[in-house]
C-alpha cells in the first residue's frame, strides 16, 4: 500500500521514510511491504493491535534490524548502504525511552542520566553537570538525583528514562509504549511531559502506544499497521472519522467515547 495520508501535503523536511519494507522472521512474515513517513517537528503515533509488527518498525527506524525488502532512510541515508560509524553518527541523533525505563539499577538518577553524555561525548564534568541537571530540572526531579531506581515510582522511573533520552538533544526520540504499567493519572502526566518538552526542545517523535484515544492528543498522524502494512496515516480527527473499513474496524472495538470534553482537553496540555 502507497503511503496514504495527509503527510504528502506537509510541507515539512522528511526525516524517516520507509519504503516497501518487508520483514520475515524465519517462515513468519510481519511486514509485507510498510510505507511510512515521518516528518520533521511531528508526532506520528503508530497504532494496531499486538504482535503486529509495531516495535519492529522502530527497531527498523533506528538501524537495529535491516528489512528483508525495501528502504529504510533517515535524514535522506539509506540505513542499509551505511558502515557501522556512519551509522552510529546517525543513531547520535535519536533518544529512545523503552518500554520499562531501562535505567541501570547500580546508578543513581543523575549517573543514569549522565551516561550517554560519558559515553558518547568528550564534554568536561562541569558540562555534563549542567545538561543532566537542566533535563532533570526539565522532568521536576532536581531533587532525587541521589535517589537510585528502586527508590522511584513507575512515573519517576519513565521521567528519569525521558531525561536520559533527552540529554544529547536529540533530532528524533522514539517511545515504545511509554506509558506501560502506568494508572490513569501517571499516564496523563507523561503525556503532558511528553506535550511540554517538544513544544520547548522541537524534537520529532515516533510513539508506539497501546493508549488509545489519549495517545491521539499528542498525535500530529496516527497510522494503524494491520495485516503487515500501514492501512492508513492521518491527523487524529481524521482517522476517527474514516470509513476504510480497517480503520473503522479499529475505532469502533478500541475507542468507544471519541473526544474528551473541553475542560479535560484544556487540562490535558495544562
Amino acid at each position: 500500500m502507497s503511503t496514504v495520508n495527509s503527510q504528502a501535503q506537509n510541507n515539512s523536511p522528511v526525516v524517516i521514510e520507509l519504503a516497501g519494507v518487508k520483514k520475515r522472521f524465519g517462515r513468519q512474515m510481519v511486514l509485507r511491504g510498510v510505507d511510512l513517513v515521518v516528518h520533521e517537528g511531528r508526532t506520528l503515533v503508530i497504532v494496531g493491535a499486538s504482535g503486529t509488527g509495531k516495535s519492529v518498525i522502530i527497531k527498523h527506524m533506528l538501524g537495529l534490524i535491516n528489512p528483508s525488502r525495501g528502504t529504510v532512510k533517515v535524514f535522506g541515508r539509506d540505513l542499509q548502504r551505511l558502515n557501522r560509524r556512519e551509522l552510529n553518527e546517525v543513531r547520535s541523533s535519536f533518544g529512545v525511552l523503552f518500554q520499562n525505563a531501562a535505567l541501570f539499577d547500580s546508578m543513581n538518577v543523575y549517573d543514569n542520566v549522565a551516561l550517554p553524555l560519558r559515553e558518547r561525548t568528550r564534554q568536561s564534568k562541569e558540562e555534563i553537570h549542567g545538561k543532566v541537571m537542566g533535563k532533570l530540572e526539565l522532568m521536576g526531579l532536581e531533587k532525587s538525583v541521589d535517589k537510585f531506581p528502586a527508590q522511584l515510582s513507575g512515573g519517576m522511573r519513565k521521567r528519569v528514562g525521558l531525561a536520559r533520552a533527552l540529554v544529547l538533544d536529540p533530532k528524533v526520540v522514539f517511545f515504545d509504549e511509554p506509558t506501560t504499567g502506568l494508572d490513569v493519572h501517571k499516564s496523563n502526566e507523561l503525556y503532558r511531559l511528553f506535550y511540554r518538552t517538544q513544544q520547548q526542545l522541537g524534537y520529532t517523535a515516533v510513539i508506539v502506544s497501546h493508549d488509545v484515544p489519549k495517545i491521539f492528543k499528542l498525535a500530529d498522524e496516527v497510522a494503524l499497521l494491520a495485516d503487515g502494512q500501514v492501512q492508513g496515516c492521518m491527523p487524529p480527527e481524521d482517522f476517527q472519522m474514516s470509513e476504510q473499513p480497517m480503520i473503522r474496524a479499529f475505532v469502533e472495538e478500541t475507542m468507544g467515547h471519541l473526544y474528551l470534553s473541553d475542560e479535560e482537553e484544556a487540562d490535558f496540555y495544562a
